[in-house]
């Protein structure tokens, strides 16, 4: 038997290990990345159209009150993007550099209301639309936007107080919030009628996420949907006739990302929801009203694993 000095035996090891490293049995497989694609769907022909497509994680478009841009999240930084496609463009929102997917325009355009966590928890701010420094609105968190009142005057969002999820309201100017819902489960996804009648949101109070109403005051809370699906983040339209929402298979908890998902449309005043996208996506697609303001198309965002 041939016997190694102790520096070749470390070198005769180094050559096996690197040798292993390299062989294409022992080499991992590469985690998939995300592609976003922001997209707009006519809501008559459910033509889809590209906006933007990136190689990035990106979420929850609002479309502008004069119809000229979309806004997004990504990477704790809000962007916009014309509408007709164009190179995004980093949006000022101050110290207010964590926020998620849950921001959105005032019915005027002048404002904007955004989810930034400065800590721990999602606190919810206003400010310019056209950037600025932000200014609070919800001490307490975890806060999540989600509706603005028509008259400009309440902001309607999700929050956690006590270890329950549920459906809240505040004046813009700041003062007390007021709790609407009370039922155990999750309720989320607010979001006002253009008429200011009625609040629209999802709960899972029956077992089921599904959507529901109620008017503003919390009153009279009354179920939309129950056909078979989970469904999420209802959107009216601005002209009242119609409400978009996503949809998960009914046996899907929460919503994940990276999902077969679809979003569906049914007429505000009742009736059979009708499938208008079938994607791959779920969170962040439509989490926030993202309907032009002529109520002819929507805006959304899928999703592809990238190898």
């Amino acid at each position: 038997m041939m016997f190694l000095p102790g520096s070749a035996i470390v070198l005769f090891v180094l050559v096996i290990v690197v040798a292993l490293a390299s062989s294409p049995q022992t080499r991992t497989t590469a985690e998939p990345r995300v592609e976003s694609t922001l997209e707009i769907v006519s809501i008559d022909t459910g033509q889809r159209t590209v906006v933007h497509r990136a190689a990035a994680h990106f979420e929850a478009p609002n479309w502008s009150r004069d119809g000229k841009l979309l806004l997004y999240n990504s990477g704790g930084r809000l962007y916009t993007i014309p509408v007709a496609g164009g190179q995004p463009t980093p949006l000022d929102t101050g110290t207010a550099t964590r926020c998620n997917n849950d921001h959105g325009y005032s019915p005027d355009g002048r404002m904007l209301a955004i989810s930034h966590s400065p800590e721990r928890n999602s606190l919810i701010y206003v400010l310019p639309a056209s950037g600025g420094a932000p200014r609070l609105v919800t001490p307490q968190g975890p806060s999540y936007w989600h509706g603005w009142s028509p008259d400009g005057s309440t902001l309607a969002y999700c929050a956690q107080r006590n270890g329950e999820y549920d459906i809240y309201t505040i004046p813009v100017a700041g003062g007390e919030e007021k709790r609407l819902t009370t039922a155990q489960g999750l309720d989320d996804g607010p979001d006002y009628s253009p008429d200011g009648q009625y609040i629209y949101f999802n709960s899972e109070r029956t077992g089921v996420m599904q959507i529901w109403r109620m008017r503003t005051d919390g009153s009279s809370q009354e179920q939309v949907t129950n056909d078979g699906y989970a469904d999420w983040f209802a959107h009216p339209s601005p002209d009242g006739k119609s409400i978009v929402l996503l949809s998960y298979d009914k046996d899907v908890k929460g919503h994940p990302p990276n999902k077969n998902v679809r979003l569906r449309i049914m007429p505000a005043s009742g009736g059979k929801a009708k499938v208008l996208v079938e994607l791959f996506g779920g969170q962040g697609t439509i989490n926030v009203p993202s309907w032009s303001p002529d109520s002819k198309r929507f805006a959304f965002v899928s999703y592809r694993l990238v190898e």
